[in-house]
C-alpha cells in the first residue's frame, strides 16, 4: 500500500493541465517553466489524494495461520511432540488471539502457557508479523493420531470486524519405544534424576515413632503429568500415611518449558520393633538423546526400631475386624434391634399424633385461662389481698369490701363486725387514732374470715330484697 501511493504521487507530480506525463526540471532562480510544462492544477491533486484516501481504506488486514509438527510426523510412546502455531498478520495485533482447544483421544495435551515467540515474515511478498504458540503433545498408545483443523479468531489493525482463519489438518503416529510391553507406561526423557530423601522424627527410632520418605524425580523435556508414579508400598510392621503428588513443569525462568518433575511422599509409623526394610525402587525409561532403555534406581532404607513402652498403638476398627474375620462387617444384638425398632415405632407414632397432641395442649390452655379468671373473681383472692393493702402507705380498704360482697355478707357495717365499726370510729372521731384501729382490724382478720364462713353455710337462700335502696349488694 505504501509502495502503491508513493507511485500514484510521483505520477501525479508529473501530469500536465492536459494529462500528459512531462520531464521537466526547475532550478532555483530560473524561469519558470513553459506552459508544456506547467504543474497539474490544485483541482487535481486534491482529486488523486481523495483516490488514494479511499483505496488505503477500502483494503482489509489479512490473517494467516500456519502449523507444524516438530518432529515432522513421528514420535515415541510417552515422547513429546510439539505443534507450533504461527498467527500472522499485515497489521498488527490489537489483543492476543483466541487460541483453540485441541483434545487428541490416547493423547496428552498441554495447551499453550500464554508466553508465545515473536515472528517476522515475508509471505507472497508482503511482510507479516505474528506471534508463535506451542501446544505440547505426549501419546498413550501406539497409533496414528489426525489433528483437525484449528480456527483461530484476532482482531488485526484497522480491521472492521474480528477475523477468522484455519490451519491445515496434521497427521503422525507414535510408536511403541524397544523393550517396552503393549500397555506398560513409557516415560521418554532426554535426561532424568531420581533421588531419595529420608527424615527420622527421633534418633534413634523407637515403635511410634516415624520415618518419611521422599522421592524426587525430575525429566528433562517430558511433561509433568506424564511422568509415572513411583511404588511405595506398604510395609510389615509399619503404617504408611502417603501425601498428594507435587507436580510442576520446569523451565528457565523465561517462559522456556525443560521438563516436568513429580516429588511424592509416604510416612511411615514405626508399629513394632526390631529391624525394618523399606524395599528399593526402580523406574524403567527411554533415553531419547542416545536411543535405549535404561534404569533409574533408588536404594533400600534399613533401620532398627528400639521397644518403647509409653507407647500405645492407634485404635483401630478395621484392624480389629480383620483379625476377627468379619472382613470389615458389623453386627448388631437382639436388644439393640428392639430397642432399635421401639425408636422408629415411638418416633412414627408421634409424628402421627402431632394433630392430637396439639388439639389436647389447646384444649388444657384454655381451662387454664378460665380457673385463672375464676380465681381472680373468687373471694379468697380477694381475702389475700386485704393484708397488703391494710399495711400499705396509705391503707386501704376496698378488697375488705370486695371480699365481703363476694362472700354475699353486703355491704352493711354490721355485717362486718365491731373491728371495723371500731376503725371508722377512730378515723374520723375528734382525735383520730386509725394507725392501732388498723392493727386491731388485721389482728382480728382471722376471726372476721371464719365467722363469715359459719355465717354463710348456716344462711338460708333467701330473694333478693323487694326494695333494694339500702342494700348494694350485688350476688
Amino acid at each position: 500500500m505504501i509502495r502503491l501511493v508513493g507511485r500514484v504521487a510521483s505520477i501525479a507530480s508529473r501530469l500536465t493541465p492536459t494529462g500528459d506525463l512531462r520531464c521537466t526540471r526547475i532550478k532555483c532562480g530560473s524561469e519558470p517553466a513553459r506552459d508544456g510544462a506547467r504543474p497539474v492544477t490544485k483541482g487535481l491533486r486534491t482529486l488523486l489524494l481523495c483516490l488514494i484516501t479511499t483505496a488505503a481504506l477500502a483494503t482489509e488486514p489479512e490473517l494467516r495461520i500456519q502449523t507444524r509438527l516438530q518432529p515432522a510426523d513421528s514420535v515415541m510412546v510417552g515422547g513429546i511432540l510439539e505443534l507450533q502455531l504461527d498467527v500472522l498478520t499485515d497489521s498488527w495485533f490489537t489483543d492476543a488471539p483466541t487460541l483453540p482447544d485441541l483434545k487428541l483421544p490416547g493423547a496428552l495435551v498441554m495447551p499453550p502457557d500464554g508466553h508465545a515467540e515473536h515472528l517476522n515474515q515475508t509471505l507472497d511478498g508482503k511482510s507479516f508479523n505474528g506471534m508463535r504458540y506451542r501446544y505440547r503433545i505426549t501419546p498413550n498408545l501406539a497409533q496414528g493420531f489426525d489433528i483437525p483443523a484449528l480456527t483461530v479468531r484476532a482482531m488485526p489493525g484497522q480491521a472492521s470486524a474480528p477475523l477468522s482463519a484455519q490451519s491445515q489438518p496434521l497427521h503422525f503416529r507414535a510408536t511403541q519405544p524397544p523393550g517396552f510391553q503393549s500397555g506398560e507406561p513409557v516415560l521418554v526423557a532426554q535426561g532424568l534424576r531420581f533421588t531419595q530423601t529420608i527424615v527420622n522424627s527421633a534418633t534413634p527410632l523407637k515403635v511410634g515413632d516415624s520415618i518419611t520418605r521422599q522421592l524426587t524425580l525430575q525429566a528433562d523435556n517430558a511433561l509433568a503429568m506424564s511422568l509415572p508414579a513411583p511404588s511405595l508400598d506398604d510395609v510389615d510392621g509399619l503404617s504408611r500415611y502417603p501425601k498428594a503428588a507435587q507436580i510442576s513443569d520446569l523451565g528457565d525462568g523465561r517462559g522456556h518449558f525443560n521438563g516436568g518433575q513429580r516429588i511424592d511422599t509416604a510416612t511411615y509409623r514405626i508399629d513394632t520393633k526390631g529391624r525394618h526394610h523399606l524395599p528399593a525402587i526402580g523406574l524403567k525409561w527411554w533415553d531419547a538423546s542416545t536411543g535405549q532403555t535404561r534404569m533409574a534406581q533408588i536404594p533400600a532404607v534399613t533401620f532398627d526400631a528400639r521397644a518403647n513402652s509409653a507407647y500405645r498403638p492407634v485404635f483401630s476398627i478395621t484392624e480389629d475386624l480383620k483379625e476377627l474375620g468379619q472382613q470389615g462387617r458389623v453386627h448388631l444384638s437382639g436388644h439393640w434391634l428392639v430397642l432399635l425398632a421401639l425408636l422408629v415405632a415411638v418416633t412414627l407414632l408421634g409424628w402421627f399424633a402431632r394433630p392430637l397432641v396439639h388439639r389436647v395442649y389447646l384444649q388444657w390452655q384454655t381451662r387454664r385461662r378460665v380457673r385463672r379468671a375464676a380465681w381472680l373473681e373468687s373471694a379468697d383472692y380477694a381475702w389475700r389481698q386485704i393484708s397488703r393493702q391494710i399495711d400499705g402507705k396509705p391503707a386501704q380498704l376496698s378488697a375488705l369490701y370486695l371480699w365481703a360482697r363476694r362472700s354475699r355478707m353486703g355491704l352493711k357495717l354490721t355485717n362486718l363486725g365491731p373491728r371495723l365499726q371500731d376503725l371508722l370510729r377512730a378515723c374520723y372521731s375528734r382525735q383520730p387514732s386509725a394507725d392501732q384501729a388498723l392493727r386491731q382490724l388485721k389482728q382480728s382478720l382471722a376471726t372476721l374470715h371464719s365467722q363469715a364462713k359459719r355465717d354463710t353455710a348456716s344462711a338460708a337462700p333467701a330473694l333478693r330484697p323487694l326494695n333494694p335502696a339500702h342494700e348494694k349488694d350485688v350476688p
